[in-house]
């Protein structure tokens, strides 16, 4: 399983998913550093922003949590597709997904 990330240079990888782990975790176990996640994951920070492009039909992804609202309303950057990676975990149906990795603040 994988999904695609596309990095704010425009630069297109591809990484493999692991079920059960945060799109941040992915991300970062890939290598692909212009994701800082500060926080390391806890939700305090909001620098794992990204723009969920496509999700693959039938993949639903959980609903944002309060606190995940509010950090992504700070956001300069803020689409209707956003969301805090560290937030999102990985399940089988969203096998080719393309997520963006958002602006920095």
């Amino acid at each position: 399983m994988q999904f695609t990330v596309k990095t704010r240079d425009g630069d297109l990888h591809s990484v493999e998913a692991h079920v059960g782990l945060s799109l941040m975790e992915n991300i970062r176990s890939a290598g692909i550093e212009e994701l800082l996640a500060i926080c390391g994951g806890s939700l305090s920070c909001a620098t794992c922003h990204i723009y969920i492009e496509n999700l693959p039909g039938g993949a639903e992804l959980s609903s944002k949590s309060q606190d995940e609202e509010d950090l992504l309303e700070a956001s300069d950057y803020l689409k209707p597709n956003s969301r805090l990676s560290c937030q999102v975990v990985f399940q089988p149906p969203m096998d080719g997904m393309r997520i963006v990795v958002a602006p920095d603040e």
